[in-house]
């Protein structure tokens, strides 16, 4: 799980997104945002994971976040699964792995008694200067939204 800490400086990072645009946490500065991890695009946790933060995208805009998806994902997906669902937030597709780890993100994981490397799902909310201010580390995949809005 991350090792990072509410209170904790995000790690910064320039890349970008699953159009081929520029992007870099320097471009939240000034505004909340939420960044979630997910394993892989167009399953059904990260379905409908993200389908309920766009589901609700006003009304967490309204509350003056942003959004940013991550995952390890190859560029051509995350823009397959970004168009499929028109999503109106960027993917970041972070094939090397270097944002997840900076993130704590990446990691060893147990299915039916195998071991493998893979993604956790988190969520980090980052505030306007940069700072972790909450983390989600249990997310309800079809709540996500809620679990965020009941914070705040």
């Amino acid at each position: 799980m991350s090792h990072l800490k509410v209170g904790d400086k995000a790690p910064n990072f320039e890349t970008v997104d699953e159009k081929g645009q520029r992007i870099s946490l320097e471009d939240y500065k000034g505004k909340k945002l939420i960044l979630f991890t997910y394993p892989k695009a167009l399953t059904p946790g990260c379905t409908a994971e993200a389908c309920d933060l766009s589901d609700h995208y006003q009304e967490l805009i309204e509350k003056g976040f942003s959004i940013l998806g991550l995952s390890a994902d190859a560029p051509k997906l995350q823009q397959k699964f970004s168009e499929k669902y028109q999503f109106p937030f960027p993917l970041i597709p972070d094939t090397d792995k270097v944002i997840l780890k900076l993130y704590g993100s990446w990691g060893p994981k147990m299915l039916y008694g195998r071991a493998y490397e893979g993604i956790y799902r988190i969520t980090f909310i980052i505030d306007e200067q940069g700072n972790i201010e909450k983390i989600f580390d249990k997310v309800k995949t079809k709540e996500h939204a809620a679990q965020i809005l009941a914070a705040y």
